[in-house]
């Protein structure tokens, strides 16, 4: 038996639920949870799942999202996500990728030989950063 507690997902708060989580699975290839396909009145929690079933990531409902405001002061980041891309080419899709879901670009580091890197806000302002590993 473990004595450590397993991580589940990583649950975003969000004014948006379906909003914010059709745009996490479609940057990230995954799929809603069972029973979360469709929408319903009143969605207040959503969850995707990667192919193989597996919770990553999970939305709930706030009425009082305060957007972050990084890498100007103000609403610091509190939580962000670390994707990876193999090259400054799969870099570049993916920006074109993250501004056509509705994604903002925050920080632009593509000119930095050691780890090229864009930091991005989702549609409800919660920070990402896609970078080459």
């Amino acid at each position: 038996m473990s004595t450590h507690p397993r991580l589940l997902h990583t649950v975003l708060d969000t004014d948006d639920v379906r909003g914010t989580a059709d745009f996490w699975r479609e940057l990230l290839d995954l799929r809603f949870r069972p029973g979360d396909e469709e929408p319903t009145e009143g969605e207040d929690w959503l969850v995707l799942t990667d192919h193989d079933g597996n919770r990553q990531l999970a939305f709930q409902l706030t009425d009082d999202l305060q957007r972050s405001t990084w890498p100007e002061p103000g609403v610091p980041m509190q939580l962000h996500l670390d994707l990876t891309v193999s090259s400054v080419a799969e870099l570049d899709e993916q920006h074109e990728r993250v501004l056509a879901l509705g994604g903002e670009l925050r920080y632009d580091r593509t000119h930095t030989p050691e780890e090229p890197l864009r930091a991005y806000a989702d549609p409800a302002g919660h920070v990402f950063c896609i970078f080459v590993a």
